[in-house]
């Protein structure tokens, strides 16, 4: 366990206290680490252990004691692969991936949540921790505890796999996008996804999921699915607030009930 501060997360193991967390859910957006840590009746925020380069991360405590890390990995996989890697430093083993994302199948509904088994990785991070051909997978008893969860809290979900890529728009063959030209390798990938039964798209799972195997901890995955890309490239932000919860409270449950 890393005793010096951190440069990227700015802080050490030092300042988790005694005994340090060893569970830390990890989210994308800033803001969302923080209403972790701040809107929940069931967690309340012992430190701002830093809010250096944007990467907020919060010492939080459930009501049954259980103290976790609430941090931010930023967007995409190498941000994440940063983050990882110093949280893992300072003595986190078990990683939850609390993120949004859009469905790809035709059962997967916005407002309802991905758990992830697997990823199908296109993603360059990955292939600096493991060669392509590695797998992607999620903890198998981690991820069998998030589904436990959501079933007690009746929350919707699927469960299955995931394609993590490294762009919001050409990777996820967005034509709303900037770019005019679109590469032909991408042009029809979510229909191939599609048949290859891949439920749906976000940034980060696989490059965590490679980490997890490698480094070895407990990595999974639970997402708010924000968009259904079957009807609409867009997301639908008067549904991703009850999504987002919904997926962070199942993310608590886990970490609550299986310490």
């Amino acid at each position: 366990m890393n005793s010096a501060q951190l440069y990227h997360l700015g802080f050490s193991s030092a300042d988790l206290g005694s005994p340090p967390p060893t569970s830390a859910l990890l989210c994308g957006d800033p803001l969302r680490a923080k209403r972790i840590a701040e809107d929940y009746d069931d967690v309340s925020c012992l430190k701002v252990l830093s809010e250096n380069r944007g990467l907020n991360s919060y010492l939080c405590r459930l009501k049954n004691g259980v103290r976790f890390i609430a941090a931010t990995s930023g967007m995409g996989a190498p941000s994440l692969s940063i983050v990882v890697n110093e949280l893992v430093q300072c003595g986190v083993r078990r990683i939850i991936r609390v993120g949004t994302s859009g469905g790809i199948a035709e059962k997967v509904k916005v407002g309802s949540l991905v758990i992830s088994q697997a990823a199908l990785c296109r993603q360059g991070a990955a292939n600096d921790i493991a060669p392509i051909e590695f797998p992607a997978a999620a903890d198998p008893f981690l991820t069998v505890q998030l589904v436990g969860a959501a079933r007690r809290l009746k929350m919707p979900y699927q469960l299955g796999l995931t394609a993590s890529v490294d762009t919001f728009y050409e990777g996820q063959e967005r034509e709303a996008s900037a770019n005019p030209q679109l590469l032909p390798q991408l042009r029809g990938i979510t229909e191939t996804y599609r048949r290859l039964n891949i439920l749906n798209y976000e940034m980060e799972a696989g490059t965590l999921f490679k980490m997890g195997l490698v480094y070895g901890f407990s990595a999974a995955c639970v997402c708010a699915v924000l968009a259904a890309r079957l009807d609409s490239e867009e997301v639908e932000i008067e549904m991703k607030r009850q999504a987002e919860q919904n997926a962070v409270l199942v993310a608590l449950e886990t970490i609550g009930g299986s310490a």
